[in-house]
């Protein structure tokens, strides 16, 4: 046996060898597109900010609302037992501490729209402060 027999040519798998010159040139042109300076928009920017602003005040506010709500809802069951099962006093209180605002959004931080921390007893808080 020869020793050029033994050697085994790899089997080719299609590829030319200009295919390495063609990623180095398509690369280039998506750096390009992507590095190009845009002009920015003032409405996007002033709208990436309100929606950031609102994104920091709901790490504080949310955590706030939901433990004001989770003790509500102990005093209300509170109430309703203490009350001989009057359901009266526990919705008032379930309407004051349930109802409001859960999430603070960017229309809200501009006055366009209230936050509300409670609802409104005996209007059905949640309803109420959902409409507005």
């Amino acid at each position: 046996m020869h020793a050029t027999s033994a050697i085994r040519r790899r089997p080719t798998t299609g590829r030319t060898r200009h295919a390495g010159p063609a990623r180095v040139l398509a690369a280039a042109l998506l750096l390009t597109a992507v590095a190009l300076p845009r002009p920015a928009r003032a409405a996007y920017l002033d709208e990436a900010g309100w929606g950031t602003l609102a994104v920091l005040a709901n790490v504080g506010y949310i955590p706030a609302k939901l433990t004001y709500a989770t003790l509500g809802g102990v005093t209300g069951g509170l109430a309703f037992l203490l009350t001989g099962g009057d359901a009266e006093p526990a919705k008032e209180v379930w309407q004051s501490s349930m109802g409001g605002t859960y999430v603070v959004t960017p229309p809200m931080l501009q006055g366009d729209e209230a936050i509300r921390f409670s609802g409104t007893p005996g209007t059905g808080g949640a309803a109420q402060a959902s409409s507005s």
